[in-house]
Protein backbone atom coordinates (compact mmCIF):
# COMPACT_ATOMS: atom_id res chain seq x y z
CA UNK A 1 0.00 0.00 0.00
CA UNK A 2 1.17 3.54 -0.73
CA UNK A 3 2.19 5.55 2.37
CA UNK A 4 2.46 9.25 3.15
CA UNK A 5 5.43 10.73 5.02
CA UNK A 6 5.90 14.22 6.45
CA UNK A 7 9.46 15.49 6.85
CA UNK A 8 9.70 17.62 10.02
CA UNK A 9 6.31 19.32 9.60
CA UNK A 10 5.95 22.89 10.90
CA UNK A 11 2.21 23.42 11.13
CA UNK A 12 0.01 21.19 13.32
CA UNK A 13 -3.15 22.03 11.37
CA UNK A 14 -1.59 20.73 8.14
CA UNK A 15 -0.42 17.61 9.94
CA UNK A 16 -3.96 17.18 11.28
CA UNK A 17 -5.43 17.54 7.79
CA UNK A 18 -3.00 14.91 6.48
CA UNK A 19 -3.86 12.59 9.38
CA UNK A 20 -7.49 12.93 8.32
CA UNK A 21 -6.57 12.26 4.67
CA UNK A 22 -4.61 9.14 5.67
CA UNK A 23 -7.49 7.88 7.82
CA UNK A 24 -10.11 8.44 5.12
CA UNK A 25 -8.02 6.84 2.37
CA UNK A 26 -6.80 3.95 4.49
CA UNK A 27 -3.10 4.72 4.08
CA UNK A 28 -0.41 4.85 6.73
CA UNK A 29 1.37 8.08 7.65
CA UNK A 30 4.95 8.52 8.81
CA UNK A 31 5.81 11.70 10.71
CA UNK A 32 9.54 12.37 10.72
CA UNK A 33 10.80 14.49 13.60
CA UNK A 34 11.62 16.75 14.99
CA UNK A 35 8.37 18.57 14.33
CA UNK A 36 8.17 22.36 14.39
CA UNK A 37 5.45 22.16 17.05
CA UNK A 38 4.86 20.35 20.30
CA UNK A 39 3.24 16.99 19.58
CA UNK A 40 0.68 16.50 22.30
CA UNK A 41 -2.04 13.93 21.86
CA UNK A 42 -4.70 16.43 22.98
CA UNK A 43 -3.50 19.05 20.48
CA UNK A 44 -3.15 16.52 17.66
CA UNK A 45 -6.58 15.10 18.42
CA UNK A 46 -7.96 18.62 17.94
CA UNK A 47 -5.96 19.17 14.72
CA UNK A 48 -6.90 15.73 13.34
CA UNK A 49 -10.40 15.84 14.77
CA UNK A 50 -11.77 12.41 15.60
CA UNK A 51 -9.78 10.88 12.72
CA UNK A 52 -6.60 10.57 14.81
CA UNK A 53 -7.79 7.24 16.23
CA UNK A 54 -8.59 5.92 12.72
CA UNK A 55 -5.20 6.80 11.24
CA UNK A 56 -2.16 4.53 11.26
CA UNK A 57 0.49 7.09 12.27
CA UNK A 58 4.12 6.16 12.91
CA UNK A 59 6.36 8.78 14.46
CA UNK A 60 10.11 8.70 13.82
CA UNK A 61 12.56 10.69 15.96
CA UNK A 62 14.85 11.41 13.01
CA UNK A 63 15.38 11.04 9.28
CA UNK A 64 17.74 8.13 9.95
CA UNK A 65 15.14 6.33 12.07
CA UNK A 66 12.58 6.77 9.28
CA UNK A 67 15.02 5.45 6.64
CA UNK A 68 15.72 2.38 8.74
CA UNK A 69 12.00 1.74 9.28
CA UNK A 70 11.17 2.11 5.58
CA UNK A 71 14.27 0.50 4.07
CA UNK A 72 13.43 -1.07 0.74
CA UNK A 73 10.54 1.28 -0.03
CA UNK A 74 10.69 3.57 -3.02
CA UNK A 75 10.87 7.18 -1.80
CA UNK A 76 8.98 9.70 -3.95
CA UNK A 77 9.57 13.34 -3.03
CA UNK A 78 6.85 15.86 -3.85
CA UNK A 79 8.67 19.09 -4.63
CA UNK A 80 8.29 22.27 -6.65
CA UNK A 81 11.79 21.45 -7.94
CA UNK A 82 10.71 18.06 -9.26
CA UNK A 83 11.55 17.04 -12.78
CA UNK A 84 8.61 14.72 -13.43
CA UNK A 85 4.92 15.64 -13.30
CA UNK A 86 3.13 13.49 -10.71
CA UNK A 87 0.45 12.34 -13.16
CA UNK A 88 2.91 10.80 -15.65
CA UNK A 89 4.79 8.80 -13.02
CA UNK A 90 4.13 5.04 -12.60
CA UNK A 91 3.32 4.34 -8.93
CA UNK A 92 3.67 0.99 -7.16
CA UNK A 93 2.23 -0.42 -3.98
CA UNK A 94 4.78 0.20 -1.25
CA UNK A 95 5.78 3.65 -2.50
CA UNK A 96 6.27 6.37 0.11
CA UNK A 97 5.09 9.86 -0.86
CA UNK A 98 7.35 12.29 1.03
CA UNK A 99 6.32 15.88 1.70
CA UNK A 100 8.74 18.47 3.06
CA UNK A 101 8.46 21.13 5.73
CA UNK A 102 6.04 23.92 4.96
CA UNK A 103 8.76 26.51 5.61
CA UNK A 104 11.77 24.92 3.94
CA UNK A 105 10.97 21.70 2.05
CA UNK A 106 13.67 19.08 2.56
CA UNK A 107 17.48 19.41 2.63
CA UNK A 108 19.61 18.65 -0.43
CA UNK A 109 20.70 15.22 0.86
CA UNK A 110 17.05 14.14 1.04
CA UNK A 111 16.50 15.38 -2.53
CA UNK A 112 19.46 13.30 -3.65
CA UNK A 113 18.29 10.13 -1.87
CA UNK A 114 14.77 10.26 -3.34
CA UNK A 115 14.04 7.69 -6.03
CA UNK A 116 11.93 10.27 -7.87
CA UNK A 117 11.18 13.98 -7.50
CA UNK A 118 7.62 14.72 -8.53
CA UNK A 119 5.93 18.04 -9.12
CA UNK A 120 2.37 19.20 -9.51
CA UNK A 121 2.03 21.33 -12.65
CA UNK A 122 0.83 24.83 -11.72
CA UNK A 123 0.52 28.25 -13.23
CA UNK A 124 4.00 29.81 -13.65
CA UNK A 125 3.28 32.69 -11.28
CA UNK A 126 2.21 30.36 -8.44
CA UNK A 127 4.87 29.35 -5.88
CA UNK A 128 3.32 26.24 -4.36
CA UNK A 129 0.24 24.55 -2.99
CA UNK A 130 -0.49 23.85 0.65
CA UNK A 131 1.22 20.63 1.75
CA UNK A 132 -2.09 18.94 2.63
CA UNK A 133 -3.55 19.79 -0.78
CA UNK A 134 -0.43 18.47 -2.47
CA UNK A 135 -0.65 15.24 -0.48
CA UNK A 136 -4.30 14.75 -1.50
CA UNK A 137 -3.68 15.41 -5.19
CA UNK A 138 -0.74 13.05 -5.56
CA UNK A 139 -2.12 10.38 -3.23
CA UNK A 140 -5.30 10.26 -5.31
CA UNK A 141 -3.31 9.50 -8.45
CA UNK A 142 -1.13 6.92 -6.70
CA UNK A 143 -4.21 5.14 -5.29
CA UNK A 144 -5.90 5.24 -8.70
CA UNK A 145 -2.91 3.70 -10.46
CA UNK A 146 -2.40 0.99 -7.85
CA UNK A 147 -6.12 0.31 -7.57
CA UNK A 148 -5.87 0.89 -3.82
CA UNK A 149 -8.81 3.15 -3.07
CA UNK A 150 -10.88 1.98 -0.09
CA UNK A 151 -13.71 -0.35 -1.04
CA UNK A 152 -17.08 1.37 -1.05
CA UNK A 153 -19.73 -0.79 0.61
CA UNK A 154 -22.81 -1.51 -1.50
CA UNK A 155 -25.70 0.92 -1.09
CA UNK A 156 -28.21 -0.89 1.08
CA UNK A 157 -30.99 1.55 0.15
CA UNK A 158 -31.16 0.35 -3.47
Amino acid sequence: MVRLALYQPDIPQNTGAIIRLAACMGVALDVIGPTGFVWEEKRMRRAGMDYRELAAVSRHASWQAFREARAGSRLLLLTTQGAEPYHTFAYCRGDVLLLGRESAGVPLDVHQIADARLRIPMMPEARSLNVALSAAIVLGEALRQTQSFPTIPPNLDS
